[in-house]
């Protein structure tokens, strides 16, 4: 029987990775496929919080430069995540995995609102938790929503799970042949040479907490409990 490396995570997945080849919306068979990997996770005595984006449906960003009010756009982004997270619970009870949906936004008919210290008894009880609607304030991103989620319940690590990107390099490697990949770096190696994989309040945040961030690419399943495991693979970003 293999041993887990982390007690507790925080998987973070960005709305695309649900949408598997088709490029936008909620695709099934990627909802089962993570589901499942999830599960093999959960198997190992891991406590698993999980943070998903919500770029497959709809990015505040983009609402913002067709000329709405940045507020109200990145509102309808944070719904977006709340849709995406319940997709992932019906994915996981389905296999038997206990799930519950905590909202940063109060809707309790749909999932329970954000509290600490309840989040934390989920997982001590073994329960997949699903953070939604980001933080609940806008200008902030979901990966800096992972990393103030990992801080408060005391999470070892981010696993950063990517669709179709294998871990961080030095440019984008579909279009730049040459670009090569990180085995590891440190977070102030990452902002000051531009790599986009997390905005800069996530990485501050991280940073200052002393939280290590794991990116890799969900597309191979098992990636995640390989990780979870201490497999070298993707790209490890400490805080020196």
């Amino acid at each position: 029987m293999t041993t887990a490396r982390y007690r507790r995570i925080v998987l973070k997945l960005s709305g695309e990775a649900l949408s598997g080849e088709q490029g936008y919306g909620i695709d099934p068979k990627t909802i089962q496929s993570i589901a499942e990997q999830v599960k093999e996770v959960a198997e190992l005595g891991v406590e698993v919080a999980i943070v998903v984006g919500g770029g497959n449906i709809w990015r505040g960003k983009v609402g913002s430069e067709m000329g709405m009010d940045r507020a109200s756009a990145d509102y309808m982004g944070m719904l977006a995540t709340i849709m995406n997270s319940l997709a992932l619970q019906d994915g996981l009870e389905t296999i038997g995995i206990q799930t519950r949906v905590q909202t940063s936004i109060e809707m309790r008919q749909v999932a329970e609102p954000y509290i600490r210290r309840k989040a934390i008894r989920h997982l001590e009880k073994k329960r997949v938790v699903i953070f939604a609607a980001g933080t609940g304030n806008p200008y902030f991103s979901t990966d800096t929503t992972a990393a103030l989620r990992a801080a408060e319940i005391e999470a070892e690590v981010i696993l950063m799970a990517k669709n179709n990107v294998d871990g961080v390099y030095t440019d984008d490697p579909k279009t730049n042949k040459d670009a090569k990949k990180y085995e590891s770096l440190t977070y102030l190696e990452m902002l000051n040479e531009g790599l986009g994989v997390m905005d800069s309040t996530a990485s501050s945040l991280c940073m200052d907490n002393d939280i290590p961030l794991i990116v890799f690419s969900i597309t191979e399943e098992g990636n995640i409990k390989r990780v979870v495991e201490g497999e070298m693979i993707g790209t490890t970003i400490r805080g020196k």
